[in-house]
């Protein structure tokens, strides 16, 4: 019989009958170094909890405590899912029925939401071109404005990036213990997957149609986002929380908003105007402008033949 217990195993002996009998413990007592731990023992041993660079679940603490900025093994840990996993929870950002945070499991990913955002970036682009196009007439030749490509990228990256570090930052400052950085970034990416369909749709010449897709598509990821965010914004105080929930509501506007001028409204800011028609020619009737060397010169030649008959 042994038994393990600080490095040492004790070791017993007892007779068939499981009878110490005549044995004298204090005697026949030995001490041995113990491999108690050695192999497979040792593989399953609890590792104790460890910070992370960046706040996650618990099922990211032993990993990222032996990981760095610098390793891919760190970033590898926020892409850890499937297919399955995002399709599941693209499909609770549109049609949610439990807490969000609920359906990450623990797990919050940001594989996508990048991807979300970069599909977002490229129909609003294309289906943007082609409410310009069809908005536009008397052009010639129609060429493609691809500012309205780096412009969709800075939004909508610029969006899902920044508003949920300035949110959480905001919620650890007014002592906040549950907010967490990764889930926020998750909430904030997950919520973009409405925009595909609502870009999708928005392409006709009709502005108030687009206005109406644009409104929708703002009210379903509000609604979401504030469905998600509540619990946590409502651990600050209540004159704080409610600040949260007004600043929240307004960046999304300001994003649906500038969705809908940016690309939906036939003349984007961004555009520079390529397709400027040709201006008219004058009238065969109207004076040539003034400054215009071959109108002075057809003066001329008028002039000389006058002059010789």
């Amino acid at each position: 019989m042994s038994h393990s217990n600080n490095n040492y195993d004790v070791v017993v002996d007892v007779d068939a009958e499981g009878d110490l009998g005549h044995t004298d413990l204090q005697d026949d007592l030995e001490f041995h170094s113990s491999n108690f731990e050695d192999g497979q023992s040792r593989k399953n041993k609890v590792a104790p909890d460890g910070g992370s660079l960046l706040p996650g679940g618990a099922r990211r603490s032993s990993q990222s405590g032996k990981s760095f900025l610098w390793s891919i093994s760190f970033y590898a840990q926020f892409f850890d899912v499937d297919t399955n996993e995002v399709l599941k929870r693209c499909y609770a950002a549109v049609f949610p029925r439990a807490n969000f945070l609920d359906v990450l499991e623990g797990n919050p990913d940001l594989y996508g939401p990048f991807w979300l955002a970069t599909t977002v970036v490229v129909i609003l682009f294309m289906t943007g071109t082609i409410n310009q196009y069809l908005g536009e007439t008397g052009h010639k030749h129609f060429v493609y404005d691809f500012k309205l490509l780096s412009g969709g990228a800075g939004l909508m990256y610029g969006y899902t990036a920044v508003i949920p570090i300035a949110l959480w930052g905001a919620l650890k400052w007014f002592g906040s213990e549950s907010a967490n950085l990764l889930e926020c970034w998750a909430l904030y990416g997950y919520a973009n997957v409405i925009w595909i369909p609502v870009a999708i749709i928005s392409w006709s010449p009709f502005r108030l149609l687009n206005y109406i897709f644009v409104g929708v598509g703002f009210a379903i990821s509000a609604i979401f986002l504030l469905r998600n965010l509540y619990p946590v914004l409502s651990s600050t105080d209540k004159q704080t929380s409610k600040i949260l929930l007004v600043v929240v509501v307004a960046l999304h506007a300001g994003l649906a908003i500038a969705i809908t001028f940016l690309f939906f409204a036939h003349s984007s800011p961004l555009e520079s105007n390529p397709n400027q028609p040709d201006p008219a020619p004058p009238a065969n009737d109207q004076p040539p402008p003034a400054g215009d060397d071959k109108g002075a010169g057809g003066a001329e030649q008028l002039v000389r033949m006058l002059l010789l008959r």
